[in-house]
């Protein structure tokens, strides 16, 4: 008799301190639910470095601040930015740009979108609100009126310089290169590759 209740106490004390099946599922699910958070936070670290270096060196996305370029651009539209273009090749006439604002003042901007009219050794000129590059006129179809603003007479750009006009001929409407002169190439962020927002303006420029 004394050996049964021997043996069912010794069977008692293994179940007592044998781990239940639940508290080791649950123990399971935790650790794999660790592994799991750690190998997220390692996706997010390297998705968050590779967009941040294809931002540094390859695009950028802005958005369209003022009037300066209607009716080809309106404000806050979104333009894809190419940057690595102009690593190896420099703008050419009719490219749109975004670049570093060369102005001083307190209308200074961070950065303009404009287009380039006139590369190294180009003659620009404003004669009867016509633009002229290197004596022709200058076909523009995409802007919407004469130009308004003062005539000018020719100037040479210099060898390292370009010349830039937004596409809003409106009397005072654009501050570009009539106003501050040339700009260079380390000035220039990027070409403007296309309208990506909205959606219905998607296009390339």
């Amino acid at each position: 008799m004394s050996d049964n209740l021997e043996e069912e106490y010794l069977r008692s004390r293994q179940q007592k301190h044998k781990p239940s099946r639940k508290k080791s599922t649950q123990f399971s699910q935790g650790k794999r639910w660790i592994v799991e958070l750690k190998d997220w936070i390692l996706t997010a670290v390297v998705v968050f470095i590779i967009m941040s270096l294809l931002n540094i060196f390859v695009f950028n996305i802005s958005t369209v601040k003022g009037q300066s370029m209607q009716p080809t651009l309106w404000e806050g539209e979104k333009l894809f930015i190419n940057k690595i273009t102009l690593s190896f090749a420099n703008p050419k006439r009719g490219d749109v740009i975004v670049l570093h604002d060369p102005s001083t003042g307190l209308n200074r901007k961070e950065y303009l979108v404009k287009r380039v009219i006139g590369i190294p050794g180009d003659v620009v000129e404003v004669r009867d609100h016509l633009l002229y590059v290197n004596g022709k006129v200058k076909a523009e179809p995409y802007i919407d009126t004469a130009i308004q603003d003062p005539d000018f007479a020719p100037i040479t750009i210099d060898e390292d310089g370009f010349f830039v006009m937004g596409d809003n001929r409106h009397a005072g409407a654009s501050k570009d290169s009539r106003y501050f002169g040339f700009i260079t190439k380390d000035m220039i962020v990027g070409r403007a590759a296309f309208i990506w927002w909205p959606f219905s303006k998607l296009n390339t420029l």
